[in-house]
């Protein structure tokens, strides 16, 4: 009984649980675990799921994001209060980031169940509108690693990449004209330097312009971005 309430307590301290019910506040403190970790250990993995949610008590976390490399970029800082892995939970992804203890640091960790009975109903508008903010925070994290990893090429490639949809033959296809100075904007490049990178991806064979005004992105541009 004494854990419980403790746990119930720090519930209660919890900024993102100020809102739950009795009821909801004592069925997560029934089932949540505290957990210790060392300096420099993960609490989550980029690519993997850990199905649960981890707010930390105690202690300083890093969120970083790396590429193929092994090139890191720091996403954030977290403190306590602050908290890990909601996203995944949210839309079944992989996380999309690394959150790496500074120093010793206490969670509390809360498992998909749980996190679940605190959420609207899977049917509700207020449910479609997190899922599309979780899809919108992964875009916004690839776009801050490809600004900080990438060369221009990558980021131009990797632009094009998610402007790409299949047509009926299953080819990589956008369809409107591709304007450079909306690229040079999105990759934080200049037109110049854009249409620079562009002419030389056609000349290579990675884009190809056809008759009707949409460009054939080949599968290859992958392994620029």
């Amino acid at each position: 009984m004494s854990t419980m309430v403790s746990n119930l307590e720090l519930i209660r301290r919890v900024p993102l649980f100020s809102m739950l019910t009795t009821g909801q506040a004592e069925s997560v403190a029934q089932a949540v675990i505290k957990r210790r970790y060392k300096r420099g250990e993960a609490i989550v993995e980029q690519g993997k799921k850990s199905n649960a949610l981890a707010i930390i008590l105690t202690g300083r976390a890093r969120v970083v994001t790396a590429d193929a490399r092994g090139r890191e970029v720091i996403l954030a800082t977290l403190h306590p209060g602050d908290y890990v892995g909601e996203m995944s939970l949210i839309d079944n992804e992989p996380h999309s980031a690394t959150v790496r203890t500074e120093v010793q640091t206490d969670v509390l960790v809360v498992g998909r169940p749980e996190f679940a009975r605190c959420l609207p109903e899977n049917s509700s508008m207020a449910y479609a509108v997190m899922k599309g903010l979780v899809q919108r925070l992964r875009h916004a994290d690839r776009k801050i690693e490809s600004l900080a990893l990438m060369d221009v090429y990558g980021r131009v490639a990797r632009a094009l990449l998610e402007s790409a949809v299949p047509d009926r033959e299953g080819n990589a296809v956008i369809r409107e004209k591709v304007s450079r100075q909306d690229l040079a904007k999105m990759v934080g490049a200049s037109r110049e330097m854009v249409s620079r990178v562009m002419k030389d991806l056609e000349e290579r064979g990675y884009i190809e312009t056809r008759a009707d005004g949409s460009m054939w992105v080949k599968d290859r541009l992958s392994t620029l971005g």
